[in-house]
């Protein structure tokens, strides 16, 4: 097996290569970025997480990924900072107390919920997910996890669709995503 170099541009190149476009999807105007062929190509899914967790600035009791996607980078950031992770989940998915934020997004509306006993007061928490959008998810979270008494010291992303202005509904937090798209 030959080792590939993939940081930096290279990374950047590798990333937009394998990201799909899928027009109309989940529903009519909506453009959805397909991040599978990334999680699918070892090396890249490697690449993504190492960045990620690079990217952190100091240290993190946890990594909180949003459903579905994001857990998929939020699990192994977490192992690769030495973090444990806490799932925040759509209403309805997690068993016994939850504490929950309903919030918009580019196709309605959603709410999402996390475990408040999960989340110690004081710890210092990274948010991952797979595609910062609109921002509402992500902003719901910060709001659960504040509430909890955590504090977010970062938010990470695979891709920023920087035309739907998501960063501006987390004005004042470190943001950071591998890619933009304008």
């Amino acid at each position: 097996m030959t080792s590939v170099d993939l940081t930096g541009p290279a990374l950047l190149a590798r990333i937009t290569e394998l990201i799909r476009d899928v027009p109309d999807f989940p529903t009519p105007g909506v453009g959805f970025k397909d991040i599978t062929p990334v999680l699918a190509d070892a090396a890249a899914f490697s690449a993504v997480v190492a960045e990620m967790a690079a990217r952190v600035d100091g240290p993190v009791d946890l990594v909180v990924g949003m459903e579905a996607r994001g857990f998929m980078f939020a699990a192994p950031v977490a192992v690769a900072l030495g973090a444990g992770f806490v799932p925040v989940r759509k209403a309805g998915k997690l068993p016994g107390p939850t504490v929950s934020r309903e919030y918009s997004l580019e196709y309605g509306t959603a709410t999402v919920e996390l475990h408040p006993a999960d989340i110690p007061a004081g710890s210092r928490v990274l948010v991952v997910d797979d595609v910062l959008a609109t921002g509402g998810t992500a902003a719901a979270t910060v709001e659960l996890l504040e509430g909890c008494g955590a504090e977010v010291v970062g938010l990470t992303f695979l891709v920023d669709l920087e035309f739907l202005g998501g960063r501006a509904r987390l004005h004042g937090r470190r943001v950071e995503a591998l890619l933009g798209v304008s």
